[in-house]
């Protein structure tokens, strides 16, 4: 079932309910009211014929003037003494004549079925020094009412036939605005699994708030899905052109090696050194491949709160064995706690480092502070720097700064990547300063929490 229909349905079940139970309100709401005022005639009436027996001391029960002005063509009334015999009456219809005696000691109405009619019945006790001496009863017929009744009823039906005919045509046309956006977009989701090109929903200035944040939503997510199938295009791209250097080179020596290498002591020293060298880089390109796509996955973190002080005195420590350079921390309090994922915060200040030292011979400064909520960490080294241009791609994946200095220093172009997408994750930003010649500073700002 279609949200419009079942929109559409569900209103009008709900009109239908309300509408029936209003229909019944006013129905009887009105009978009851109009039944009340024939009861207040035939009461007045009653009224009057006591008042005259009253004058008269309770004498001329059966003097035919007593109810001779009470009389009505549709109405009958009469006296009847307590041995139900009639001693007085008026009226000309012989059913209303005929309605049974009986004589009670108090007031009674009563509605009635004559003949298919309702009757409105009214009796009143007369009493002489306490003493019940007869009985006034009034009868009246309601077909008047009843037609005003049928009137109301026939009203009633047409509005609400109206009202229910207006609601149904009215939600439709409602639901099918509501919903029109919503078809466009399921239908711009076939279009796209159709033919494999994201597309975006138009929005029109009709729409609701709702519509509109929901058309905004679902461009935002084809936008993101258009800039992720682009990256992952670029990444293939430069991925397969990283890859195939290395295995050319392998693919080479190893050819040379079944040509000239069993008789040729240097030709396969140099190919099995060459071998060596390009698998090396190949593992280490792949294994930084796969960092990063691991980087992609939101749950890649696991934060705990650790002094980001103690990793870089670590890392200085294992730095200056490794490569007998000395790298120089600044921390004013000794100490800077943060929370956040230590190992990955590790390797991001290792990536910093190693490219720190890959392209500078001077000592490495690395300074920490705290300030408000914020841990900031600066990187800087004082070797060949970065030109400003180059600056703004630094961290693209695979971008080099300078092709030949990328082979001497070996790097896979990925390592940036992985620190910017560490700090990204933790919702941190970085800042390059760098001038050729003068060295390059870099600048982390990570929260605190």
């Amino acid at each position: 079932m279609t949200l419009r229909l079942r929109f559409t349905l569900f209103t009008v079940f709900w009109l239908i309910f309300i509408l029936i139970l209003y229909n019944v309100f006013v129905y009887y709401f009105v009978i009851k009211v109009t039944t009340r005022g024939e009861l207040q005639l035939l009461s007045s009436k009653a009224d009057l014929v006591m008042e005259t027996l009253r004058k008269n001391e309770m004498a001329g029960i059966d003097d035919a003037a007593l109810l001779k002005d009470m009389y009505n063509v549709n109405e009958m009334m009469r006296i009847v003494t307590p041995d139900s015999r009639v001693v007085n009456s008026v009226g000309v219809d012989k059913q209303l004549l005929a309605l049974p005696k009986e004589v009670r000691t108090m007031s009674h109405s009563d509605t009635i079925k004559v003949d298919g009619h309702r009757v409105l019945t009214w009796s009143v006790p007369i009493y002489d020094n306490h003493r019940l001496i007869g009985q006034i009863d009034s009868a009246r017929y309601l077909t008047a009412l009843d037609g005003y009744l049928q009137i109301l009823l026939g009203a009633l039906s047409v509005t609400s036939v109206g009202a229910i005919i207006f609601a149904i045509l009215g939600t439709y046309w409602f639901t099918s605005r509501l919903t029109g956006p919503i078809g466009q977009m399921v239908q711009t989701m076939r279009e796209i699994d159709r033919s494999g090109k994201l597309q975006r929903v138009k929005m029109g200035r009709e729409e609701s708030v709702e519509l509109q944040q929901l058309i905004r939503a679902f461009n935002q997510m084809i936008d993101r899905l258009d800039r992720t199938i682009e990256r992952q295009k670029q990444f293939v791209a430069d991925a397969s052109h990283e890859l195939k250097t290395p295995l050319t080179v392998i693919g080479s020596y190893a050819d040379m090696l079944k040509r000239w290498g069993r008789d040729d002591v240097t030709v396969r020293d140099e190919a099995i050194e060459a071998i060596a060298r390009e698998t090396e880089r190949l593992k280490k390109l792949t294994l930084s491949m796969l960092t990063l796509a691991e980087a992609e996955q939101d749950d890649w973190l696991s934060k705990s709160r650790f002094d980001i002080v103690a990793i870089v005195n670590d890392l200085s420590g294992v730095l200056r064995a490794t490569f007998l350079r000395h790298v120089r921390v600044h921390a004013g309090s000794g100490t800077v706690q943060m929370v956040g994922d230590k190992d990955k915060i590790r390797q991001m200040i290792l990536i910093f480092l190693d490219n720190a030292i890959k392209y500078s011979k001077e000592p490495i400064d690395v300074r920490i502070r705290s300030e408000k909520n914020t841990v900031r960490i600066e990187v800087t080294d004082y070797g060949i720097g970065i030109s400003e241009n180059e600056i703004p791609y630094l961290f693209e994946r695979f971008y080099r700064v300078d092709e030949a200095r990328h082979r001497a220093t070996g790097g896979s172009g990925l390592g940036l990547s992985i620190a910017k997408r560490i700090i990204d994750l933790h919702g941190g930003t970085v800042e390059v300063f760098s001038k050729p010649g003068s060295g390059t500073t870099i600048a982390i700002a990570l929260p605190y929490k």
